[in-house]
């Protein structure tokens, strides 16, 4: 069996254990979730779920890559990426859950820390492998069975990278909105971009894809609709992070915009939320992100977060398709 099969199953095993192990004790320490009161009513039962779960799904995604991508740089370099987007989420949800300041982290302080993260890994990438400062154009493979790269040059690559890590971190967390939804669609993009490194030979990358992949799947029993234990920033962060990563060192930056076009399509909802609002004084949708758009509209939540799935799904495809 190939390894990034093997590393799928052993941390969706792995998180499905510690999971089920650690729901009593985190409810015993109070680690329930802070809701907002500017968000849907109808979360407001779901105060005091526990939370921080994503500390089990990155343990589970650990174990795996530490067993099978060990003589790996590339594989070791996304979980290395990944943890340390997590430890940034993790700062942010004790703060919040344990030390009870509503806050966490200012805003600032988590992009600071986003922002070299990910500047540490484009200076290794360039400076310390032959990976260059080219990204893949998607769609060109259509004129060339290669495809076609532009090479950027250090600084606007330092620059790209940065704005792309931090913004994929932040959207998989703006995604974080309901029962399932950032644990099946982070599923279902991770998947994607481990299809993408094994078509580049990045095997490192792939088993970590397929670790992070069998992570969200162990996690997603939990988390699935009623949840019953939230990922927190701890690991909507981290997985943010890692895809990001693994599109960084694979040079796939552009097709991830695709692939994870459902994150890309949440931000976007903010965006233009805020402008309108700001401009016009009038808001585009019900509510943002777009998730909770449809979710006052009238669709159960169980409802929403199937169809994001899919959509989810159908993103992914089609950044392949630009890729392939």
């Amino acid at each position: 069996m190939p390894n990034f099969l093997i590393g799928f199953a052993v941390a969706l095993v792995v998180t499905f254990l510690l999971t089920s192990l650690a729901l009593p004790l985190l409810r015993k320490l109070k680690f329930g979730q802070n809701i907002r009161n500017d968000g849907p009513e109808s979360h407001l039962h779901k105060a005091g779920t526990p939370t921080m779960g994503g500390l089990l799904l990155l343990a589970g995604m650990a174990l795996a890559v530490l067993l099978l991508a060990w003589g790996h740089s590339d594989g070791l370099l996304v979980l290395l990426v990944t943890l340390g987007f997590g430890l940034i989420g993790f700062i942010d949800d004790y703060i919040k859950v344990v030390q009870k300041r509503s806050l966490g982290l200012r805003a600032r302080e988590k992009l600071l820390g986003q922002g070299l993260i990910a500047a540490g890994l484009a200076y290794w990438v360039v400076f310390f492998t032959d990976r260059g400062t080219a990204i893949y154009l998607p769609f060109t493979n259509l004129f060339s069975p290669a495809g076609f790269s532009l090479d950027l040059g250090w600084w606007p690559f330092l620059a790209f990278t940065m704005l792309l890590m931090m913004g994929m971190a932040n959207a998989v967390n703006l995604t974080d909105g309901l029962d399932g939804l950032a644990a099946g669609c982070s599923l279902l993009v991770a998947l994607g971009m481990m299809a993408v490194a094994l078509l580049t030979d990045a095997n490192g990358v792939a088993i970590s894809m397929a670790a992070m992949a069998g992570g969200c799947l162990g996690f997603l029993y939990y988390n699935r609709h009623p949840a019953r234990v939230f990922m927190g920033d701890t690991g909507s962060l981290a997985l943010g992070g890692g895809i990001a990563a693994a599109a960084v060192i694979t040079g796939s930056e552009l097709c991830l915009l695709l692939i994870g076009g459902i994150f890309v399509a949440e931000t976007l909802s903010v965006i233009l939320q805020v402008i309108s609002f700001k401009l016009t004084g009038k808001r585009i949708f019900r509510m943002s992100p777009l998730h909770h758009h449809f979710e006052l509209g009238g669709w159960r939540e169980s409802k929403v977060v199937v169809v994001f799935w899919i959509v989810s799904a159908v993103f992914v495809g089609f950044g392949l398709l630009s890729y392939i």
